[in-house]
């Protein structure tokens, strides 16, 4: 039976590339990379973030296909023990690195988790490559690699400009992670997925990944917006997103080899995404002065130094890092997935507002189930 080895499964788009894996290829098998310190602790963190995919009983009978490695990006051959890397590179027939840090304020973080991590993971693949061969090399990048940008459109083909500054250290590390990629697997067919700013499903209303949820919905409640109408906003639907990662990965000979997960020119304006949430029910009006731009920026630095009894500097530190993103006017054109999928991704006017209910109605956080009493039994009658 073929294995992808996976990145992230315990992650917010991991999750559901795991979802699909399993219930579309049901040929394919799951080894997966879980930071825990015992198989049951690793079972524990599945469950946490697979269960908005699915029932606990689904999780027990998918359990036969999974492979779990106890180990972490940041430390040496992921922290595999020499059985348990011997055996993944024997078995595995394909990588999907879906892992990294999204700590846009840390150059540490960035840095050890997503460079050291995937060259870590890159080296496994390549040992893959020379032991059996390997089908595919997947790598889930950001369209944050285009670098400082402004009123643009992005394709595919364009989106690496080593002339240009990074927003982040996050973007810095990821534009240097595809580097690697090519570079050190010239021989393994590869396919690169850039996302622009997931937000939500399309599907339902939950979400456990909150970061920019909590922007969009302190944005939704200012009356004062400083941004122009006019400015787009490149938002897609995190179901949208892994089904393109998943459809094409799992793909005999994908067309391309970058793909930007966006949702390109059809991204909606500020305008229309106000429009849209006003006629959801939403109450407060919202008035754009896009020349309170700088004064803005200077607030949300000036917020950031309060005491933290305050309770306003670690909202302002999420607006700061969010802020260059929802100001450059920039979307990135998608037609590589739209071709592949044969759909565009459904706009954000159309689930927008069932999102931010959700988030905010449940102080932006998921009622996770806790593992059944009788997990452990039912574990045990699957093998």
């Amino acid at each position: 039976m073929p294995t992808t080895f996976l990145t992230g499964s315990t992650g917010y788009i991991g999750s559901y590339v795991a979802n699909l894996i399993l219930r579309e290829h049901e040929d394919e098998r799951l080894a997966v990379l879980v930071r825990a310190k015992s198989p049951d602790a690793a079972r524990k963190r599945l469950w946490k973030s697979l269960q908005m995919h699915m029932s606990f009983d689904e999780f027990v009978s998918f359990m036969p296909r999974f492979d779990i490695y106890l180990g972490d990006l940041t430390s040496p051959d992921l922290g595999l023990e020499p059985e348990a890397k011997a055996k993944l590179i024997e078995s595995a027939s394909s990588v999907l690195h879906v892992a990294a840090s999204l700590n846009r304020k840390s150059s540490k973080t960035c840095f050890n988790v997503n460079l050291r991590g995937t060259l870590s993971v890159i080296k496994l693949a390549r040992a893959m490559a020379d032991t059996n061969g390997l089908r595919r090399f997947s790598d889930v990048s950001t369209v944050a690699v285009a670098g400082h940008r402004k009123n643009e459109t992005v394709h595919e083909d364009d989106c690496i400009d080593w002339s240009r500054s990074d927003y982040d250290p996050y973007a810095r590390t990821k534009k240097f992670c595809e580097h690697m990629v090519h570079e050190l697997l010239p021989d393994v067919q590869k396919s690169i997925f850039r996302p622009s700013i997931v937000l939500g499903d399309s599907r339902f209303p939950e979400t456990t990944q909150f970061d920019m949820v909590r922007a969009f919905a302190g944005l939704a409640y200012m009356r004062v917006l400083p941004f122009d109408p006019s400015w787009r906003a490149d938002i897609v639907p995190a179901d949208y997103v892994s089904k393109g990662i998943v459809h094409v990965h799992m793909a005999d000979k994908p067309k391309y080899e970058a793909y930007h997960m966006s949702s390109g020119e059809d991204s909606l304006t500020y305008a229309e995404i106000v429009q849209s949430l006003r006629d959801a029910g939403h109450k407060p009006k919202m008035v754009f002065a896009p020349k309170l731009e700088g004064t803005f920026g200077g607030a949300v630095d000036a917020l950031m130094s309060t005491p933290r009894k305050w309770g306003v500097a670690p909202a302002a530190s999420l607006m700061k890092v969010f802020l260059p993103y929802l100001t450059f006017n920039t979307v990135f054109g998608n037609s590589h997935i739209v071709e592949e999928l044969g759909h565009k991704p459904m706009r954000f006017s159309e689930y927008g507002y069932p999102l931010l209910r959700f988030a905010v109605d449940g102080g932006f956080e998921y009622p996770y189930k806790d593992w059944p009493a009788d997990g452990d039994e039912k574990l045990a009658k699957v093998g």
